[in-house]
């Protein structure tokens, strides 16, 4: 009995990277022993490897591998040359890199609302959000879609008020990479999808890293040049102002081993979030799938209401279970963004979100008794 209760209290990890490492087994030690012996750090064979099995994946015609999620993003802008006087539309309820790479570059941010039932760009909002931003004077250039907590956006809609306006769009897939839209990986809508591998990430590496997919030929080398320094026939030949943008060998070949296992991972994650659902669905707004979608479940997000949260998270923390906010304050509140423009009409969606969102543990080795556990907590303390 008292060996039961010591597991029943074991504290719950919110994502178990330690679990996905024991399956890999060797796999991870023998490839980067690999890198260690032929000694090509930057740029090595398995960064050629990894991309092509990444373009593959996706379906898209370049997979170009960088060193973060953040310069993902700001490597698409730079080979579009956004800059000062440019509007880039992005939601508000964010990680702040999805704006940040535009004011670094100059341009500003203009953010629109979410949808209720998706936490996703709102394309009506989009479109308000252009506006607002030609009032300002300033040229809208493009959006960018994020694929919150794993779900794609609407990109149908999105993509058709961007051909109406003009405009780019970027996806920011930088966790949703390994989802689909109406049968479609992402990595092929708009213009350009910029993804991260950061180790939380669904799929993550052992540190810093990221990728870009893309069809346009001249946009993928332009944004191979931007990586390293803007580089032309060689390192020393710079014909336009970049970066130091790489992704290195080793963390190429810890990626390479994570992708072989990736669907089935994909797999999982849904089985534990239906779980959830079924579960949950009775005693707080637990999120849908629309039917033609497929979410790669970064995060399992719920929403409680306002005034609620706090307890609950209090309540499971007492239990050894772990819970985390994406996102308690969106972009607009925030002090280093407030101060940039908001689609006409506001963004109080975004605003009752942030209140009411919390997220529970989720990774794909989420086992059935510890998620039964988590279960439990949440209907305690959601009764009281």
């Amino acid at each position: 009995m008292n060996q039961h209760a010591r597991v029943d209290l074991a504290p719950v990890p919110f994502i178990d990277l330690a679990a996905q490492r024991r399956r890999l087994g060797k796999s991870v030690d023998e490839a980067v022993a690999r890198v260690l012996a032929h000694c090509q750090f930057i740029l090595g064979p398995e960064v050629r490897e990894l991309e092509e099995r990444l373009a593959k994946f996706c379906g898209a015609r370049h997979a170009i591998s960088c060193s973060s999620g953040t310069d993902a993003l700001q490597l698409v802008l730079m080979a579009k040359g956004i800059g000062p006087g440019d509007a880039v539309i992005c939601p508000s309820f964010t990680f702040c890199a999805t704006a940040e790479v535009v004011a670094l570059l100059g341009a500003t941010p203009v953010f629109a609302e979410v949808e209720e039932a998706t936490f996703n760009l709102d394309a009506a909002s989009v479109q308000q959000a252009v506006a607002a931003a030609r009032k300002l004077g300033l040229q809208p250039k493009a959006i960018i879609a994020v694929d919150l907590f794993g779900l794609p956006a609407d990109y149908e809609e999105i993509i058709k008020v961007a051909a109406a306006e003009n405009l780019f769009v970027l996806d920011d897939a930088a966790q949703g990479f390994g989802a689909t839209y109406k049968g479609r990986p992402l990595g092929t809508f708009g213009l350009a999808t910029a993804t991260s591998f950061f180790p939380a990430k669904p799929l993550g590496c052992y540190g810093d890293g990221g990728a870009i997919f893309a069809d346009d030929d001249a946009l993928a080398d332009t944004i191979r040049s931007l990586r390293v320094h803007g580089h032309g026939t060689d390192k020393y030949d710079n014909v336009r102002i970049g970066m130091t943008g790489r992704l290195d060998s080793i963390q190429a070949a810890v990626l390479i081993e994570k992708l072989k296992i990736f669907p089935e991972e994909i797999e999982a994650r849904g089985r534990i979030a239906r779980r959830y659902n079924e579960a949950l669905g009775d005693v707080a707004i637990v999120p849908r799938l629309p039917n033609d979608c497929n979410s790669v479940w970064a995060q399992y997000t719920i929403r409680v209401p306002a005034g609620g949260r706090d307890g609950l998270a209090a309540a499971l923390k007492a239990e050894g279970i772990p819970t985390a906010i994406y996102y308690p304050k969106p972009l607009h509140r925030q002090t280093a963004y407030k101060h940039f423009p908001t689609a006409e009409g506001g963004l109080a969606l975004s605003d009752k979100l942030a209140g009411e969102v919390i997220s529970l543990p989720m990774h794909a080795y989420l086992e059935e008794p510890v998620q039964d556990r988590i279960v439990a907590a949440v209907r305690r303390a959601l009764a009281r």
